[in-house]
């Protein structure tokens, strides 16, 4: 026992150092740090360190090991969503007809058009993953992994580009909140119908859901705001409470055979917050504890993907789906928003902006996975896909930004941290400005 313990903390601390170089390479390219530490996890895999003679990858990461990491870096995506779901501002869902539209635009064009992949492609799908291809929930849950955006990269993209409060970087960010949502619940309607990730049949595992959900907003959320508004005392600390609130509801949900990562997401939703905006001295500390951990699930993630396998086919779809999932959302944004009355430049710049996949990409693929909704295989091909849609991101809009009128003069440049999620309340509040001035454009167009 001494010396799986000795390998876990060595793992780890090899991990952190890892990922902190590569993150930091990728800053240098001014890319989000989290597609370094993701190509960090991949390269302490198979896909590179296991091609090396002797095998370093598995003497560094033995099996025994790895559930251990696994637990860990589970720890760190359940406290990551809490971030995710606490920092949706609702504020922002004021943001006018505009966000709602492109939401939905968004979310069912690239749905309906994997939907029609599968099924008139579905020989290239099978070629790739023939054990789970011809199963209804395959299909549904390949319509949920092409059409998610993730929300805290693309927060963090609008702050460094100094977009908060711009037409485009208002529509976006209320549009991923709306999509982040809608694709969670679908998600978990996928898992429940499978049947492979709970005991329970679909039906009863949804209102099982439904009646834990009434019960956290109905219950626990006025419970929590009246203990957190009580005058200060040692027992008021929020800190420890949405801690324990984060690995409640996911043990919860968990048990409910519905991933720990749906419980994470609801406590976020449901915690209290201080004026509609998210309470620093609970989000901080939450982030840096997601922080040092998440390393860890990319790690996780490299060790599951080896790229150097995928033939022909791989390659093939991963083709097919860059095609369905960049065009599926980039094109009825951009549509959208130009019907709205967005001029060509902040139409384009919502189409980009709104295609970012990064880390809840990673998280919902973990999430078939584990349910047995996708193979190996397939699972690499989806990784690449939300790899390249993220990188994509910057540099587009940096080419579509060039013109001086794209983006306003900002004042200081952030820093894309590890997961896009890091508190910036002076972005909200320009975000929540801005959308007076949106919903005027809509009514003047």
């Amino acid at each position: 026992m001494s010396h799986l313990t000795a390998t876990v903390l060595g793992d780890v601390a090899l991990v952190v150092l890892v990922s902190w170089l590569f993150g930091g390479l990728a800053r240098r390219l001014g890319q989000p740090t989290v597609i370094g530490q993701i190509l960090a996890g991949i390269a302490l895999g198979p896909t590179l360190l296991g091609r090396l003679p002797g095998d370093p990858s598995g003497h560094l990461f033995p099996t025994e090991a790895r559930p251990f990491l696994s637990v860990l870096s589970q720890i760190a995506v359940v406290l990551f969503m809490f971030v995710a779901g606490y920092e949706i501002d609702f504020r922002t869902f004021r943001a006018g007809r505009t966000a709602v539209s492109v939401a939905v635009a968004g979310l069912l064009v690239p749905m309906a058009l994997v939907l029609g992949a599968v099924a008139l492609g579905g020989g290239l799908f099978s070629a790739v993953d023939p054990a789970h291809a011809d199963q209804r929930s395959f299909a549904m849950f390949m319509a949920v992994a092409v059409s998610i955006t993730a929300l805290p990269v693309l927060a963090a993209i609008v702050r460094e580009r100094g977009a908060a409060g711009t037409p485009a970087g208002t529509v976006a960010i209320a549009a991923a909140g709306f999509m982040d949502v809608a694709a969670w619940l679908v998600l978990a309607a996928v898992l429940s119908d499978s049947g492979k990730a709970t005991r329970w049949s679909w039906p009863v595992a949804l209102a099982l859901l439904a009646a834990f959900t009434v019960f956290v907003l109905g219950v626990v959320r006025p419970g929590l705001r009246w203990w957190l508004e009580r005058p200060a005392t040692l027992l008021s600390n929020p800190v420890p409470i949405a801690l324990a609130f984060a690995l409640g509801s996911a043990w919860v949900t968990e048990s409910l055979g519905l991933h720990a990562v749906f419980g994470g997401f609801l406590a976020g939703l449901a915690m209290p917050r201080r004026d509609g905006a998210p309470n620093a001295d609970v989000l901080r500390p939450m982030e840096q504890t997601s922080g040092m951990l998440l390393p860890l699930f990319f790690v996780t993630t490299g060790l599951s993907v080896d790229i150097a396998t995928l033939g022909a086919d791989g390659f093939g779809l991963l083709g097919l789906i860059l095609l369905v999932a960049i065009a599926g959302k980039a094109a009825p944004a951009y549509g959208v928003a130009r019907l709205r009355g967005l001029d060509t430049q902040q139409s384009a710049l919502v189409a980009v902006m709104v295609n970012t996949r990064g880390l809840t990409e990673l998280i919902v693929l973990d999430v078939g996975r584990s349910a047995g909704l996708i193979g190996q295989e397939l699972y690499a091909v989806l990784v690449l896909m939300a790899l390249v849609t993220t990188f994509m991101t910057g540099p587009l809009l940096q080419l579509i930004g060039r013109r001086k009128e794209a983006w306003p003069s900002a004042s200081r440049k952030g820093r894309l941290d590890h997961s896009g999620s890091s508190s910036s309340h002076s972005a909200r509040s320009t975000q929540t400005a801005g959308i007076g001035s949106e919903e005027a454009g809509e009514k003047k167009a």
